[in-house]
């Protein structure tokens, strides 16, 4: 009988880990949203029924925490110079989704954009294929896998060459992809152009990843833009710097990027399995 619990033990406590990590896979996952601009922001998201209806307002150095289930897929950026009145009707110099608060459409270009979609493993990005309008920055805490940062922590509006720049009241506000502007199939990646092997790096997307090595800088810019992450929680972060610390709550704890967060408590179960396993042994001796 005790043979048998040496082989049994074991196998269910590896069969409950496999279960929590499952579980951890399937939850929800927390998303922060942080304005460490100088000025007040627009974020918007769509699809937005988990955020608020897809809009709201972030004044400097505020925060909100919204969650969304493992299905979502969307995006994510921040609205700029908006003027809306008490019933959330107006309009933003950059990243526009019409004239409401709440965002039902992707926004006008040129807009920084977080793209994620959830499954048990997730995919993330930054993407500048429509533009730049904020530095723009995803942080995963508490996965597994990879789990890179991604974002664009430079300023592309001071860097933005002159054909694409959009001005507003003096001053550079947004810079537009070369497909917007030019509308071109070799810019677009559409065409001949429309695959990973004919459409290439041009000019403005070496000008774009210069400046932003871990965002995308056009269609095809796969290889070094898009990450995968199990089981986190993510910090959006807009005008921060892909190495700034930053924290979000999980399960009622302040968990920070740079910590080993739940690695740390899976090897407390593989340490448990060791224990009992030898634990069960000694009754054979």
């Amino acid at each position: 009988m005790a043979a048998y619990q040496v082989v049994i033990l074991p196998v269910l406590l590896i069969l409950i880990l496999i279960s929590s990590a499952i579980k951890i896979s399937e939850s929800a996952r927390t998303f922060t949203i942080i304005n460490d601009c100088k000025e007040t922001i627009w974020p918007a998201v769509t699809p937005g029924g988990n955020f608020n209806g897809g809009g709201f307002v972030l004044k400097q150095g505020q925060s909100v925490v919204y969650t969304a289930p493992v299905g979502w897929s969307g995006r994510i950026w921040g609205r700029t110079g908006c003027n809306f009145d008490r019933n959330g009707n107006g309009t933003c110099q950059t990243g526009s989704c019409g004239t409401s608060l709440k965002c039902g459409a992707s926004g006008k270009t040129p807009a920084t954009l977080a793209e994620f979609t959830l499954t048990g493993t997730d995919f993330y990005d930054v993407s500048l294929v429509d533009g730049f309008n904020l530095p723009l920055v995803v942080t995963p805490i508490n996965g597994r896998g990879n789990c890179s940062i991604a974002g664009c922590d430079g300023d592309l509006r001071t860097e933005c060459p002159a054909e694409l720049a959009v001005r507003a009241n003096g001053k550079i506000i947004g810079c537009r992809s070369a497909c917007d502007v030019f509308d071109t199939d070799e810019y677009c990646c559409r065409g001949i152009y429309g695959n990973s092997v004919t459409c290439q790096a041009t000019y403005y997307s070496k000008k774009f990843k210069q400046a932003c090595p871990g965002a995308y800088s056009y269609a095809y810019d796969d290889p070094t833009s898009i990450f995968t992450c199990s089981g986190t929680d993510y910090v959006v972060t807009f005008c921060s710097t892909r190495g700034q610390p930053v924290c979000t709550y999980h399960n009622n704890k302040l968990v920070c990027s740079g910590s080993r967060g739940l690695k740390l408590s899976i090897g407390r179960w593989w340490t448990m399995i060791f224990i009992l396993s030898v634990a069960s042994f000694f009754p054979l001796l």
